[in-house]
């Protein structure tokens, strides 16, 4: 009887280390990341390492985007960003809004930190981002354009839509896709920016996003 019990006991031990064995290493929340959303039609483009500044790469000869709505998508280049959001604004009217309903401000080297962004009044509106301060600057002006940027995101999917509604401004967080012209026809069309170092008009870029991550 007693070995019997000593079996069962032993048995029970087995089955609570492999259910432990099969757990993450790493608890929801923490660590690198936890993924919020990826589209599974939406190939990757390669990725930005962690706290690099945004990658961008050459579009493969054989890609093509599904459409969005009655318009074609031309990728431009791939695109991979690591960012702090500075901040966010939702639209429901316009043109663009059907393709892309919210534009994320993001920041990245010393457009993170708080010591920088607090010194900083950032706003957005009618797909501009805007930033302000009294008396001078917290760093110099053009690394405040070379390290943040207005960015217009068209999600891939439901699922990434979704995601992107939940992001918040103060979170970090990764973006994945492509760097695209959205062609809508009568000459309608919406192209994206493919350096860091404009600022004005047509100086935003225009992501389809096939991911979504916070850090």
């Amino acid at each position: 009887m007693k070995l019997r019990t000593v079996l069962v006991a032993l048995g029970l031990l087995c089955a609570v280390l492999f259910w432990l064995a099969m757990q993450p290493t790493t608890p929801p929340g923490t660590g690198h990341g936890t993924s919020i959303a990826q589209a599974s039609r939406c190939p990757l483009p390669p990725r930005v390492e962690a706290g690099a500044l945004p990658r961008q790469t050459d579009v493969p000869a054989a890609l093509a985007l599904p459409m969005v709505g009655n318009a074609n998508l031309r990728p431009l280049a791939g695109f991979s960003v690591e960012a702090r959001v500075l901040s966010r604004e939702d639209y429901r009217h316009g043109r663009e809004a059907d393709f892309s309903p919210t534009d994320l401000a993001l920041g990245w080297g010393r457009m993170t930190e708080d010591a920088v962004l607090s010194q900083l009044d950032i706003s957005q509106g009618g797909r501009w981002y805007r930033y302000r301060w009294q008396d001078a600057p917290p760093i110099p002006v053009d690394e405040i354009v070379r390290s943040s940027a207005n960015m217009h995101m068209i999600p891939a999917d439901d699922a990434v839509a979704a995601a992107l509604r939940r992001v918040e401004r103060g979170q970090r967080v990764r973006i994945d896709g492509w760097l695209v012209e959205v062609n809508a026809g009568e000459g309608w069309r919406w192209r994206s920016s493919l350096t860091r170092e404009d600022s004005g008009g047509g100086a935003c870029e225009l992501v389809f996003v096939c991911a979504v991550s916070t850090l």
